[in-house]
């Protein structure tokens, strides 16, 4: 893939958890190098995914998403990065959207994804989230990760399948460490506490595939 006009790129390094309607909330205290919690910040999220009649996207395990709602609000072009994680790119919303109307793709990311798909991109599924932000942050106020507990509505446009969950996710942010035995270190805690709250790994990659039945 390769950014558009426009695009910024940045590689997400995340830990996806499956939780039950009534779970607590996780206490993160252990967490190396968090020493406070930010106030809850609610987002409501509506993410359209598309894709081309034959999948070619996802075969690709490439996305291609615009979500409305958020500090991330765009069109985005998700991907498998080199080393782990997940590659983003965004680029910014049009003028005057319709959240109930098919989206069309941009240029710009029809352009980033031309290598492994071309129009028509049609429907694949819509997802609709609740979701409330905590920042994890350091003793300077630096966010070392972010933890989001998000109530998950979704449709599976093709297949005409309605689905809902709750899940858990922490992301590494700024502060995080750069090295990969913090990291290692990092999420075995994270683990700890999430699974002492009573959740559970996720039992699929994300909510695309979960939406999917994959």
């Amino acid at each position: 893939m390769s950014a558009g006009p426009s695009g910024s790129s940045s590689v997400e390094v995340e830990a996806k958890y499956d939780v039950d309607d009534d779970t607590p909330l996780p206490d993160w205290s252990a967490l190396p190098g968090v020493t406070r919690i930010g106030e809850p910040e609610p987002r409501d999220l509506d993410a359209r995914y598309l894709d081309t009649p034959t999948a070619e996207l996802a075969r690709a395990g490439v996305a291609v998403r615009r979500r409305l709602g958020g500090p991330d609000a765009g069109w985005h072009v998700k991907g498998p990065a080199e080393g782990g994680g997940r590659t983003e790119t965004q680029w910014p919303l049009e003028d005057d959207v319709d959240p109930d109307a098919d989206p069309v793709v941009p240029a710009a990311v029809q352009d980033a994804v031309s290598s492994i798909a071309r129009p028509p991109f049609t429907a694949l599924a819509r997802v609709r989230n609740h979701r409330t932000a905590y920042s994890l942050q350091d003793a300077e106020g630096r966010e070392v990760a972010e933890f989001v507990d998000d109530r998950v509505r979704a449709r599976d446009e093709r297949r005409d399948a309605e689905s809902s969950w709750r899940e858990w996710e922490v992301e590494l942010g700024p502060a995080a460490p750069h090295d990969e035995a913090g990291r290692t270190a990092f999420f075995a805690a994270v683990d700890a506490a999430v699974f002492a709250a009573g959740g559970r790994p996720a039992a699929s990659g994300s909510k695309l595939a979960r939406t999917l039945g994959r």
